[in-house]
This record gives structure tokens, sequence and C-alpha cells, in this order.
């Protein structure tokens, strides 16, 4: 059976991709997660303020407190912390180079100019072989347009691109007034990739703290639905690879995520919660629906069931939405 898959041009043995988390905080896990049969891994992020700190350049221009969930700075903080230093996180890179075969994904996140965007060159020289641009801003100014706010998205990939030779993925939010048209805008800007979609922390109150907090935001496959929307709408309309993220839990995930138009796909949740060996299972399990449904390979499926070779087109724009609530019932 034939699982390989290509993403921004890394030749993968299977589409699942380790999202960046507390299982890609060290060499030794990221060893497991190989043996497991991970196909890549996208390490645990360094953050825009701690390169700043450390260069004493503090451009600040963004990100305040919505780290994507499995790498929340309060999630595992004795695994986390202790391995975020941007000197060491190079270390880390040409260590991990040696003794892994599996493609290495580093993960920034941040979107000022600055010391951030040249940390981009000393990670393509630490050996990373592509970079995943975690861009989460929060826009509390009542006179920032969602033009500006969007504008501040592109300018950070094209410095990206700029500055490195290697593939550059955008993890993205599906919470733009037009994601298809966002998606068009980093690709002519120059990324790679597209993850679909970034998951950021849960906002709360503590009624007896009287404070408010950030909690993990796990997901879970009842959250693949604008995954796969986005990755059929997508799917060959524009010269990038996708990776479905959000909803990824279970090989029938992956299958959709395949179905829908994804070139590879991003796990965190199901392996913080199963284990690594549960990649051993959701692979065998693959492969036994594949030869049941007579499948010989992922590409064969990939797109399939996309936007414009599904015979029901309208289960993923406006059309159906009438239906679907209409016929309702509790």
């Amino acid at each position: 059976m034939d699982l390989t898959t290509t993403y921004m041009g890394l030749k993968l043995k299977n589409p699942v991709i380790v999202g960046a988390s507390p299982l890609t905080s060290s060499i030794e896990s990221i060893k497991k997660l190989e043996e497991a049969g991970a196909a890549a891994v996208v390490l645990h992020s360094i953050f825009e303020e701690q390169i700043n700190h450390e260069t004493h350049e503090m451009d600040h221009f963004l990100f305040k407190g919505s780290e994507d969930y499995a790498e929340s700075l309060g999630y595992f903080p004795e695994v986390v912390l202790s391995n975020l230093e941007s000197e060491h996180y190079l270390d880390e890179i040409i260590k991990l180079k040696e003794e892994i075969e599996i493609p290495i994904i580093a993960s920034l996140n941040g979107v000022s100019e600055g010391g951030w965007i040249n940390y981009a060159k000393k990670l393509e020289s630490a050996g990373v072989d592509a970079i995943e641009l975690n861009i989460t801003y929060i826009p509390t100014d009542l006179n920032m347009s969602g033009a500006d706010v969007e504008q501040m998205y592109i300018d950070a990939v094209k410095s990206v691109k700029k500055s490195v030779n290697i593939p550059v993925a955008v993890k993205m939010n599906a919470i733009f007034s037009s994601p298809a048209n966002m998606a068009k805008q980093f690709s002519d800007a120059g990324a790679d990739g597209l993850v679909l979609f970034d998951r950021p922390v849960h906002v709360d109150i503590d009624l007896e703290g009287l404070n408010a907090t950030q909690t993990i935001n796990p997901s879970r496959s009842n959250d693949l639905s604008e995954t796969l929307r986005w990755s059929a709408i997508l799917y060959n309309k524009l010269d990038i690879s996708l990776c479905a993220s959000t909803g990824i839990n279970t090989h029938e995930d992956i299958l959709k995520a395949m179905m829908s138009g994804a070139d590879a796909i991003e796990m965190v949740t199901a392996l913080m919660e199963n284990g690594t060996g549960h990649i051993k299972t959701i692979l065998e399990n693959l492969v036994l629906w594949m030869k049941e449904k007579e499948y010989v390979s992922l590409q064969q499926m990939k797109g399939s069931i996309s936007l414009h070779h599904t015979s029901n087109p309208a289960a993923y724009e406006r059309a159906n939405y009438m239906r679907v609530l209409t016929n309702y019932r509790f």
C-alpha cells in the first residue's frame, strides 16, 4: 500500500505530521515519534518575544496571549520552558538532523520585522527542512481595519520568504472575512503551504480569582468541518500545498482530509491523549480501510471529494444551508 505523499516539496512516507507541541520539544520524544511512524515533525514553537528579548530588539507589534493551544506556555511548562531559548533551539535542531531522518519543520510565532524575521535565516542554517509561521494577531485597536491586519500577515510572509530558500508554510485561521482570498494572498506572497487551521486557546473568566484566563482548546474530530470545507474549496486552485490540522484524531479523519484535498495532516491532541503508539494504530487502520475499499495509494483518493469533484458541491457552499436547517429535527 502506497501511503507516500508530498508536502511543500518534501517527500513524506505517509501523511502524518506531528504538530508543534510538548511532544516535539526534545530529541528523545521526536525519536519515539519517528519510530512510531511519524512522517515529519513540527518543532515546539519559538516565540517572537523570546528572540527579541535575547537580541534586545523588542519591536513589539503583535502576538500577546494567543499561543496555539498545544504549545501554550502554560501547557506542561516543565517540558517546554526549558527548551525555548532561541540559541538552545538552534543547537537542538543541529543535533536532531544528525539523529533522525524524517523532515524537521521549525515553528515561528510572531509578525514583526527585526530579530524574528532574521531568526528564520538561522533556522535554515541549522538545517530545518521547512518553516511554519503561526501568525495569530488579536487586533484590539478599534481603528485598525481588517485590511491593515491582513497586510500585516502578508508582509510577514514576504519578509520570511525573502530571508530563506526553504519552504515556508502559514498556519492560518478560518476567521478572515474571505479565507479563500487570504489563501491566494499568502500564495502570491510566496508561501509554499497552508496549514488549516490555527487552534487558538479559549478565553474564560475565573469567578474565584476574578480574572481573565486562558484554557487549552483540544481538537476533536467534530472540529473537522471547516478544515474539510476549505481544503475542498482551495484544492487545485492555488499552486500551494495544503495541510489539514484542526480535527485530525483518527484514520477516518485523515481519509476525509485527503479526499477533500489535503496533501498531509498535522496531529497533536490524539497523540497527547493516547501516546505516540497511536500513530502506528492509525496507519494500520488506514491501510485496512484502503484495502477494503480497493485503494492502492493515497494519491488515488486525494481531492476526490473536493469542491469540483464531489457529486454534492452544495455541501461546501451555502446552497445546502437552508435544506439542512429545515430538515433538522431533535
